[in-house]
């Protein structure tokens, strides 16, 4: 899990969002259930109809994600696709008609296919067979073809086929090696970028001919630093490139084709995220993430100006994509106290158009909260950023339980943006600490790196010490404060249990990995390409067996002594089942509360709106019973819980 713009204001779009400012402390104090916080609806991806009068995205508004359709004049949605298990999320319109691209996995094995609906709304698998998985890898320019990404040749490798945009006929056009992960193909054909990850802060583009086959190195560079290659140009004379040599944070780069002349294009003081051109080259959009938020520049490639956009919340933009005809953008807008809606913005009138309303229809926004960007020094001096929630109710004369989040990696983010689970905690009275530990992104590559080789120590102890920050907070009682964790966040609960087995009161561990030695013996083939990398990153398990034993929980669960509940999905690819059953077993021996809560048709997350609905009900019931005194509930309604 996942913004800004600083140009015209736009009364439209600014007032359908409340701004964190806006939003007062409810008047009464009644209690929502998991089920009101539920009702939001989630919307992803966004691309125009080829008479761009439609936009296609994904919604899990039926309760699984499916396709949807919705005029760019607003109004009622139409729904595409009629999936009722697996996750349905959309690539986009064929650009010359009513067809839809779209991917779907299965039970969550992440072996996802590529699928096409036609007007008339049949279905058909593309890339067809049960042990590969396939992506979406863009348009030709003349819009006759489209690219896919697949391992079905060898699961350690991806290829990347052509299909005719008629008939699906396809072609091999590129045979993956395992080392080189295909990132851009230039808009006449002739050129394919290429990333090659030394380590997953070390990494380097190479430029691929398709005629010669032959491959040439673009960032030979000394030390550590991030090359990626972001687009080319229409003309498919220069290839843009993110980078961070030299420096903290990654900017944008043009490299030349033929001269191999290279200069600056962007550099913010923030890491920017990406940056593409529009399909006729006139305008190219520029994502930065700026201390937890995204900001979003358009530039008029002519005048080399920006455009005017409309103000937006303090929240994050994603998904942005530009009409064909270079008339509209669509984009999500979300904030910490208003979940993602999709818009349209018209550069000719400079009006905005909200197309979804996501927020449930039952609960009342002004009991929702805005984040606080905080920051507290560890153990060792270095700063660690951090988003704060506080519940309308806590004071110093009514202090909180409060919980440590830790987000999922090693190397995600905590950002600004909505989250149900985080609003659902808070509103039941719990403060909640979205910790971006040393190793998260956004914030330098110096910090970035800081946790290599360092998993279940450094990292940690910035945990440790999040938890001693809110302690010091008048509102928290410091007694009682959980960590909390999904992935990677699941392992530095389960690390933290068993490590630090006094720090906190309780463990909710979500889909964490156990077991480091295993994890990384066992990588899925797609993964080869990042084997090295991940090697440098956590250790490698041919020659740092006993120090990966050291840090994984599974061969330590007799230090675990306070309660723990553990959240695992059956078909998870990440984390085996059988590895969790383990560490479970081995804590309920010595007598630990273990409250074990397996999710029968789910991968490495929620397959469901149903899934997560009872994982969240469940976690807040684990921590009632542990965290809160009795009788000592906040709030004197009890509706819906």
């Amino acid at each position: 899990m996942k913004a800004i713009v600083i140009l015209a204001v736009l009364p439209t779009l600014a007032l359908a969002v409340p701004r964190p400012e806006e939003v007062r402390r409810p008047a009464a104090t009644k209690r929502y259930g998991v089920e009101q916080f539920m009702e939001t609806t989630t919307v992803l991806g966004a691309s125009f109809s080829a008479d761009e009068q439609r936009v296609v995205y994904s919604s899990d508004q039926t309760g699984v994600f499916n396709v949807f359709s919705v005029s760019v004049k607003g109004g009622k949605p139409t729904q595409l696709t009629r999936a009722t298990k697996d996750a349905t999320l959309a690539v986009g319109y064929f650009p010359t008609d009513d067809r839809v691209l779209f991917t779907r996995d299965s039970g969550g094995d992440e072996q996802h296919h590529l699928y096409v609906r036609t007007a008339e709304g049949q279905e058909q698998d593309l890339t067809p067979g049960d042990k590969h998985r396939a992506s979406f890898f863009g348009w030709s320019h003349d819009d006759a073809a489209f690219y896919v990404l697949t391992n079905e040749r060898d699961a350690r490798f991806q290829d990347i086929y052509r299909y005719d945009a008629k008939t699906y006929a396809r072609t091999r056009l590129y045979e993956g090696d395992g080392e080189h992960v295909p990132a851009a193909l230039s808009p006449d054909g002739k050129w394919l970028a290429l990333e090659k990850s030394r380590t997953l802060s070390d990494s380097d583009v190479y430029l691929f001919e398709l005629a010669t086959r032959k491959t040439r190195h673009l960032t030979a560079h000394s030390g550590n630093a991030t090359w990626k290659a972001a687009t080319f140009d229409p003309t498919s004379s220069a290839l843009y490139l993110l980078t961070n040599e030299g420096s903290e944070f990654m900017r944008v780069e043009r490299h030349e084709l033929v001269t191999g002349k290279r200069e600056r294009v962007e550099e913010p003081t923030w890491d920017v995220l990406s940056t593409a051109f529009s399909k006729r080259g006139t305008l190219r959009v520029t994502r930065v993430n700026e201390d937890g938020r995204t900001t979003l520049q358009v530039h008029d490639v002519k005048t080399g100006k920006p455009r005017a956009l409309p103000a937006l919340p303090s929240g994050t933009i994603s998904e942005v994509a530009l009409s064909r005809g270079e008339k509209r953008m669509t984009f999500l807008v979300d904030t910490d106290n208003a979940p993602a809606n999709l818009y349209v913005h018209d550069f000719a009138t400079r009006k905005s158009t909200r197309l979804t309303d996501t927020l449930g229809k039952t609960l009342d926004a002004k009991v929702l909260v805005a984040s606080e960007s905080v920051r507290f020094k560890s153990f060792d001096g270095l700063e660690i950023p951090a988003l704060l929630y506080k519940p309308h109710q806590a004071s110093a004369k009514q202090q909180a339980p409060a919980i440590v989040f830790v987000h999922g990696g090693p190397g995600g983010q905590s950002a600004k943006g909505y989250s149900s689970f985080f609003q659902f905690l808070v509103h039941h009275g719990y403060v909640v600490l979205a910790v971006n530990n040393r190793g998260s992104e956004g914030y330098g590559k110096s910090f970035f790196a800081a946790d290599d080789q360092q998993h279940g120590k450094a990292p940690l102890q910035d945990c440790v010490e999040a938890k001693k920050y809110l302690a010091g907070l008048p509102y928290v009682d410091g007694e009682r404060v959980a960590i909390l964790g999904p992935s990677y966040g699941g392992y530095m609960v389960l690390a933290a249990m068993t490590f630090h087995p006094d720090v906190f009161a309780v463990g909710v561990d979500a889909f964490g990995i156990t077991d480091w030695l295993s994890a990384l013996e066992e990588l899925p083939p797609h993964k080869q390409a990042l084997r090295e990398a991940l090697y440098q990153e956590l250790g490698n398990p041919q020659t740092q067996a006993a120090m990966l034993r050291e840090i994984s929980p599974r061969f330590h669960a007799e230090k675990i002594r306070r309660p723990l509940l553990v959240i695992q999905g059956a078909q998870d690819p990440r984390v085996p089942k059988a590895l969790t059953d383990a560490l479970v077993e081995a804590v309920r021996k010595n007598g630990v509360s273990v409250d074990y809560f397996v999710l029968p048709e789910d991968g490495h997350g929620f397959s469901s709106k149903k899934s997560e609905a009872e994982t969240s009900a469940r976690i807040l019931s684990f921590l009632e019973q542990h965290l809160r005194p009795r009788g000592a509930r906040p709030g004197s309604e009890a509706a819906s819980e």
